[in-house]
């Protein structure tokens, strides 16, 4: 399936590449669960993330923020309280020293922790997305704090795009 422009897809995807992430999760032993990952003989592995997230919990807490900008983002739009996605100071030039500090901010999270916190607010962004229509999601204009792109891009990238195992 190519990136989702509708309200079905969106939910489709999202749930399929959580289920696929999941899947690969659940198929791990507890060693595999707890070992740090070293990415750095891996010319092929250049993205930041991959230098920066040591572990699954790293992981799963990138992922969980990531769900919390959305959230935080739609919800105060919605209730009349003007908020970019990125919070101040960073912006999308600047993004990835956000996630830098996201990092830092939870070090100590446990592993079991990180995975409660993604697994609620993966629920919490699709409930979020279903109140949604489908031309709300997707039609540019939709709502003026979206900018240039559609509200359903931003609920793709941080579901079904994070999740992708490619």
């Amino acid at each position: 399936m190519g990136r989702a422009t509708t309200k079905t897809d969106l939910i489709i995807s999202a749930t399929n590449n959580f289920d696929k992430l999941n899947l690969l999760i659940d198929s791990m032993n507890n060693k595999e669960l707890l070992i740090e990952f070293d990415f750095s003989c891996n010319n092929k592995k250049k993205e930041a993330h991959w230098g920066r997230d040591k572990n699954l919990r790293d992981i799963y807490i990138h992922l969980y923020e990531w769900h919390q900008l959305v959230l935080h983002w739609v919800n105060a739009n919605i209730n009349g309280v003007a908020r970019t996605f990125l919070p101040e100071p960073y912006n999308w030039k600047t993004y990835l020293d956000m996630n830098i500090e996201l990092w830092k901010k939870h070090q100590e999270t446990s592993h079991l922790e990180a995975k409660e916190m993604f697994l609620q607010s993966h629920k919490d962004v699709l409930a979020l997305a279903e109140t949604f229509t489908s031309d709300e999601l997707f039609a540019k204009d939709a709502f003026n704090w979206v900018g240039g792109s559609t509200l359903g891009a931003y609920f793709v990238s941080s579901t079904a795009s994070h999740y992708d195992l490619g």
